[in-house]
């Protein structure tokens, strides 16, 4: 079992407040569950990360994945974490480096081709 944690940020009108992004892929049924989203943007988020990373030649591993964004009491809204929880992905199942993710905040809605 891997666990990623990556960090991004929520905006409001004049702040922004760190969110933290941890991502576990374990063994069992291929499922794909993000806390933390409402439903709606939860289910156009693995979409869009799922099909950004298998575009760009990177495995979707075929495991459970669990992604949640803390704190929970912060309303999160938007695709602005879909590039966090990719980065995630790759880093808890060692395709990237974790070295340096501590150091750096990733914000950023992808498109189904990972732009």
């Amino acid at each position: 079992m891997e666990i990623a944690r990556i960090y991004s940020r929520a905006l409001a009108v004049i702040d922004s407040q760190q969110v933290t992004v941890d991502i576990h892929v374990s063994p069992g049924l291929p499922k794909f569950h993000i806390v933390g989203l409402p439903e709606t943007e939860v289910k156009e988020s693995r979409e869009r990360v799922r099909s950004a990373l298998l575009t760009n030649h990177f495995e979707f591993p075929i495991r459970r994945i669990t992604v949640n964004l803390a704190p929970a009491d912060l309303p999160k809204q938007g695709g602005r974490y879909d590039l966090a929880i990719a980065v995630g992905i790759l880093a808890a199942t060692g395709q990237v480096s974790r070295d340096a993710l501590s150091s750096h905040e990733f914000i950023g809605e992808l498109s189904l081709a990972g732009e």
